[in-house]
């Protein structure tokens, strides 16, 4: 299993309700970035990243503080309804992606993704959140 950061995009930015649960203590770093080809979509009370290329969504690199990444990473799986690649009943899948820091330097992370099933029904009758950014969604 490979230690890499986390990029994320909603509930677990700063100032949202999981960041302060999951978060909290736990960082070591928390740096704004972006996920280039992804459009964000509304869910109900958290976000959906879906992939489509010329959007971007707006975000927090987030690098876990030493000696916690294992028990942050098995936590955020579970919040996210994450069992693992490609399986049935998943929310969200993680996968790792490049997110691209505010000087411009990509770094490879872990992203929650809506799986595809929920990525289909939000492509067909989801809301988009246009500005790619949770915290300025209405």
């Amino acid at each position: 299993m490979t230690s890499l950061p986390f990029f994320v995009y909603g509930t677990l930015r700063p100032g949202e309700v999981n960041h302060d649960l999951f978060l909290r203590g736990r960082t070591a770093s928390e740096e704004p970035a972006s996920l280039p080809d992804t459009a964000l979509y509304d869910g109900p009370g958290y976000p959906y990243a879906v992939r489509r290329r010329g959007s971007a969504v707006v975000g927090e690199l987030i690098t876990a503080a030493p000696g916690v990444y294992g028990e942050l990473l098995a936590a955020l799986d579970h919040l996210e309804e994450y069992r693992g690649p490609g399986l049935p009943g998943n929310v969200y899948d993680r996968i790792a992606r490049e997110a691209v820091r505010v000087d411009g330097t990509a770094v490879l992370a872990w992203v929650y993704v809506a799986a595809p099933p929920v990525a289909l029904r939000l492509a067909r009758s989801g809301t988009e959140i246009p500005s790619g950014d949770w915290l300025r969604r209405h």
